[in-house]
């Protein structure tokens, strides 16, 4: 089975087993209260981990969350420290209990990308984008314009993962990470582009539209 479309994230399926094998060693001797305690865990990380299949929307120069939560910050004009432009900026705040699997927001081709240790403040806070780990993808559109989306960890969140490389060809809603426990994905678009969420809204990665693109 392809890793993309299994169940369970692949990275999620080392805690899986560990949590599980624990959990059986607790009852055997009949450590039962131990043992309801590390099979709340193991649900929690089975649930934690899921990678549920999307519908992809399929009209042209769409931008689709990179992941699920809540839309925190939408600011038009922000000056980006990557491409050092003016952009729009779209924040998604992921709390322990939404799906971490995180998408592509756009089709088009990697043409950098920039990781970046640091601190580890809680990731809905504005300024979780300047100081926290994080992951800067760099990405070029079909119409050659620039699209930046950043991956950033939380107060819990102590793990990136990042499965693109420079130059590798994408499409709209398709897997290429997650951040483990609680985290957030900033989106900077062109400032032409027709925003199509509000503060406060609930977004699915892959399925709801951000924006759509001039």
């Amino acid at each position: 089975m392809d890793r993309n479309s299994a169940p369970l994230a692949a990275e999620g399926v080392p805690f899986v087993i560990i949590s599980g094998v624990i959990s059986i060693l607790l009852f055997l001797p009949g450590w039962l209260i131990p043992g309801i305690i590390s099979s709340l865990l193991f649900l929690f990380i089975v649930w934690f981990f899921r990678n549920p299949q999307r519908s992809i929307p399929t009209g042209k120069n769409l931008v689709v969350s990179p992941a699920d939560g809540k839309i925190i910050v939408i600011k038009k004009g922000e000056v980006d420290r990557v491409l050092k432009k003016k952009m729009v900026k779209i924040s998604i705040f992921m709390n322990v209990f939404n799906v971490h699997v995180n998408r592509i927001p756009c089709k088009g081709k990697i043409v950098d990308i920039l990781y970046n240790p640091g601190k580890f403040v809680s990731a809905n806070l504005d300024k979780a984008s300047l100081e926290n780990e994080q992951n800067a993808v760099v990405m070029e559109t079909e119409k050659g314009e620039k699209v930046l989306f950043i991956q950033i960890a939380g107060l819990i969140a102590r793990r990136i993962v990042c499965r693109l490389k420079t130059g590798q060809r994408v499409e709209r809603g398709e897997r290429f990470g997650l951040i483990r426990f609680g985290s957030r994905v900033d989106v900077y678009l062109p400032e032409t582009a027709d925003i199509k969420v509000s503060i406060g809204q609930k977004v699915k990665g892959g399925e709801s539209i951000l924006a759509a693109l001039k």
